[in-house]
């Protein structure tokens, strides 16, 4: 129970990484707050959370509008008074495919929620967590960012992005004692990445270069989320982590 009387809000957390982490982070004795764009994944999230024995809050949010963004923060700060942990989870990737046919509307949708949502929600979150002189902040980037993946340069570009801006953050507030990393996932089972590994040709190619020889699961993500997220990393800022089974080694 080393997150007891913490409170975390974890952006797209109604499935996937997110959910796992959210689990997780409940168990070990974290106030919880989830956020998903839709009303039926975050209510399904609510229930599989429960019969697990898991209690999580839930609100909507949509991650490219800013005022859906500031009615989280609020709504978190009115139920617990405080944010000591923030996981930018929320992802968007509408476009797969080379990238000089992908056009403006890709990016702005891409960069939107995959950075400018990630700066928002820390944003929303630093005064309270400067004012505590504690925070951990904890961007989930992707293996894409470090190596271009086929079909998916959009995406791969924003991941680049959440690198630096982990870095950014990092210097900047360290002065405050708020640590800020990033998680950079491999291939993982989930439905974000489905067009992956769920088609046949190109998870054996995937397969043949993941020294571990399997595609992740979203638990394997879970520990390293909860080391970042407790005062055992206290010492850990700007660092990134790649969790990939050896795919980028």
């Amino acid at each position: 129970m080393f997150l007891q009387n913490k409170t975390a809000i974890i952006s797209g957390g109604s499935k996937g990484i997110g959910l796992e982490i959210a689990k997780a982070y409940a168990r070990n004795g974290a106030n919880v707050v989830i956020c998903s764009r839709k009303k039926e994944n975050l209510d399904v999230a609510l229930e599989s959370a429960s019969k697990e024995g898991v209690s999580l809050n839930i609100i909507t949010c949509d991650t490219a509008e800013s005022n859906s963004i500031k009615e989280v923060v609020d709504f978190t700060l009115r139920k617990f008074s405080s944010i000591d942990i923030l996981v930018n989870n929320a992802a968007a990737s509408p476009y797969f495919g080379p990238i000089m046919k992908s056009t403006g509307k890709d990016w702005d949708k891409v960069f939107k929620v995959n950075v400018h949502s990630y700066f928002e929600f820390a944003q929303q979150c630093f005064p309270t967590m400067k004012q505590k002189k504690y925070g951990k902040i904890i961007n989930i980037g992707s293996v894409a960012g470090k190596t271009p993946m086929e079909g998916l340069g959009i995406y791969s570009i924003s991941k680049s992005a959440v690198m630096m801006l982990t870095k950014v953050l990092a210097k900047e507030l360290a002065p405050d004692n708020i640590h800020v990393n990033a998680i950079l996932p491999g291939v993982i089972r989930t439905n974000f990445s489905k067009a992956l590994w769920d088609n046949e040709e190109i998870s054996n190619e995937l397969l043949k270069i993941i020294p571990q020889g399997r595609i992740g699961e979203p638990k394997d993500i879970v520990g390293i989320a909860l080391y970042l997220a407790s005062e055992r990393s206290n010492f850990i800022t700007g660092s990134l982590f790649s969790i990939d089974g050896g795919l980028t080694t």
